[in-house]
């Protein structure tokens, strides 16, 4: 339950993030799109058109991982199973894991060759296995992809090859990015492996970042003439992850400096904070008509919030409800609104529940509070 509620969360602040401020832009990019993304909280460190369209080359292949990881997970498929490889998985062009035609491949060989070699092939071979044909497969892509809240995207195949009708947006692909890490533990080793041989041909990991980022353990690169260089990336340090997407760069070398620099300012410049727990006790709120006059206030859940560090103090805190709430008070019903303000953030609203339970008063109490309201009343009034 509580897994489900954090990929809620990531979910709806980030989706939320695209028409409020974020948290900082005060770091140019060469990028045409870029995003930073605190994986905790899905505070938007940077954007710059985070919402555009764009043709998203191999870097959709995350994509058809999220689906073949999706298969292995439900069991439907096994990474010892073999896919029979077709002649239009064996004629691809452009980056290849170098599969024969009518050979069978394990799955977990043709994993490795799309996430490491990026090959075209293998992901043709991995659709076609699953769904019958590259169609099907895009098809479901889709499906899946606005249920993972990527309402940008529109995908034409397994491989990212261009396609006027193909795209996504950075936001998405750090949606993708996250959901990749968080729905597949088990198998997200894949993407920080340094290389891999098939057919006697040894490929290393396209990825620039592994080796040259601390923490840098995934996800993808991408590149066509179009689309020019693009990756989603992520670190994690200190149990802090980030989540990087560019895209439109004009080579290899732009994409590895900006991408490292990017990833390196957002672990400088920011902190996370964790600032309420879950059943701490924040406030108390009033009670009308009760057997006690006041209830506690207690967090629903957890909060964490992301603080530039040069502002780390300046949050303010403010508790609101209707009130003074009404007797009787039932434990654990939410009764009040925690809301945080953070320098350049969208505010965040906590949920606070009622800490007790609270009785309503006797016939006699209530006749007597309703009296002191009475009477208090008309001294204000007078």
């Amino acid at each position: 339950m509580k897994a489900i509620k954090a990929v809620w969360l990531f979910l709806v602040v980030f989706l939320l993030a695209g028409a409020y401020p974020v948290l900082a832009q005060d770091v140019e990019t060469s990028a045409v799109q870029a995003i930073l993304v605190d994986a905790a909280t899905g505070t938007v460190l940077m954007d710059k058109s985070a919402n555009d369209r764009m043709p998203t080359s191999s870097m959709s292949k995350t994509m058809t991982m999220y689906m073949v990881f999706d298969a292995l997970k439900a069991g439907r498929i096994k990474l010892e199973d073999e896919f029979l490889i077709s002649e239009k998985a064996w004629r691809m062009g452009g980056s290849k894991m170098f599969i024969r035609v009518d050979t069978k491949v394990k799955v977990e060989d043709l994993i490795r060759g799309v996430i490491i070699q990026s090959g075209n092939d293998a992901a043709v071979a991995l659709a076609e296995g699953l769904a019958g044909t590259e169609v099907a497969f895009a098809e479901a892509m889709n499906v899946r992809a606005k249920e993972l809240g990527m309402m940008n995207s529109q995908f034409k195949n397994a491989s990212g090859w261009p396609d006027p009708d193909h795209y996504s947006t950075a936001r998405d692909l750090a949606v993708l990015g996250y959901r990749i890490i968080h729905d597949f533990p088990e198998y997200y080793h894949y993407f920080s492996e340094k290389e891999f041989t098939y057919n006697k041909i040894r490929q290393p990991n396209r990825d620039p970042l592994l080796g040259r980022v601390r923490g840098a353990d995934g996800l993808k690169t991408g590149h066509t003439d179009i689309a020019g260089y693009g990756l989603i990336g992520s670190a994690k340090r200190d149990g802090r992850r980030l989540i990087l997407v560019v895209n439109g760069l004009d080579s290899e070398k732009a994409r590895t400096e900006e991408s490292t620099r990017i990833l390196e300012w957002g672990f400088r410049n920011f902190e996370n904070r964790k600032l309420i727990e879950k059943g701490e006790n924040i406030d108390a709120a009033d009670v009308w008509l009760g057997r006690e006059d006041k209830v506690p206030l207690i967090a629903a859940e957890d909060l964490d919030v992301v603080l530039p560090v040069t502002r780390r103090t300046d949050l303010k805190l403010s508790v609101s409800y209707m009130g003074p709430l009404k007797a009787p008070v039932v434990k654990g019903d939410p009764v009040a609104k925690l809301l945080v303000e953070v320098p350049g953030q969208q505010a965040v609203e906590l949920d606070l529940l009622a800490g007790k339970s609270v009785e309503v008063e006797s016939f006699f109490g209530r006749a007597r509070d309703r009296l002191t309201y009475l009477l208090t009343r008309q001294g204000i009034d007078g």
